[in-house]
């Protein structure tokens, strides 16, 4: 069985696996957003997809979710993790914070976020999304969180917007007032990509900021958002490494 990395900003590093390859691939909904590198992580058959490009040129409402999530079915990849940074919209998610994501709102608006674009005749086909996020992966990452003693939570609900733009206060406080725990520009579209696909899917993200709800807090900027996740991106690494073997 082959495990997925779709590596969000950050984390598409493909120097932690061994023997490496690249795989340069096409598919019926155009061009991934990167090479697939290939490779082994303790034994376990790996493919890192970079979801914003290998050198983030591609703004997250562009980014090609359909033929990252068929390019990775068709690598023959059995599971899929995503990593991901996001803003933290309740106090209790700290910054360098990881969570293990279980729901997700969809805020955005013009994203192809389908493979069904028509139906046959009689057939139509809606994918139940009650659950999303495979509950069997999430035990792994949140097993191996507390071995690792890293800061986390067990569960979270991420909305996802259109970017490329960060939130109005206006908005930020009504994500809040929704449920949502954390928010960023990705994860609903491949998330409801992976579902439809019938791969196994599961999330984890780093809190990099806090939006820009809290009065006491600095709004978000991509400065905070990197210089905070390059400090904390060994924790998914260590992560990473510790569950995909046993999946």
């Amino acid at each position: 069985m082959k495990v997925g990395i779709i590596g969000g900003s950050g984390l598409d590093n493909p120097e932690i696996f061994e023997l490496q390859k690249e795989m340069n691939v096409t598919t019926p909904y155009g061009e991934p957003s990167s090479s697939l590198k290939t490779g082994l992580i303790e034994g376990k058959e790996v493919v890192l997809l970079g979801r914003h490009g290998r050198e983030h040129t591609i703004p997250p409402a562009q980014v090609n979710y359909r033929a990252n999530i068929y390019a990775l079915k068709e690598a023959g990849c059995n599971n899929i993790i995503a990593t991901t940074a996001v803003g933290s919209l309740r106090d209790e998610i700290k910054r360098g914070d990881l969570v293990i994501i279980d729901q997700f709102i969809d805020f955005t608006k013009q994203r192809e976020m389908t493979f069904h674009t028509s139906f046959l005749p009689h057939t139509p086909v809606h994918i139940p999304m009650a659950n999303p996020y495979n509950s069997e992966i999430r035990e792994h990452l949140i097993k191996n969180c507390e071995k690792l003693g890293y800061p986390f939570h067990k569960k979270g609900t991420v909305i996802t917007i259109e970017g490329p733009r960060f939130s109005s206060k206006a908005e930020s406080y009504m994500f809040r007032a929704w449920g949502a725990d954390i928010i960023n520009m990705s994860i609903a579209t491949e998330t409801i990509l992976a579902n439809e696909a019938g791969i196994p899917y599961a999330a984890v993200a780093m809190s990099t900021d806090y939006d820009c709800w809290k009065e006491d807090e600095e709004p978000v900027n991509w400065e905070t958002i990197q210089k905070v996740f390059t400090q904390n991106a060994q924790r998914v690494i260590d992560l990473l490494i510790k569950t995909i073997p046993e999946l």
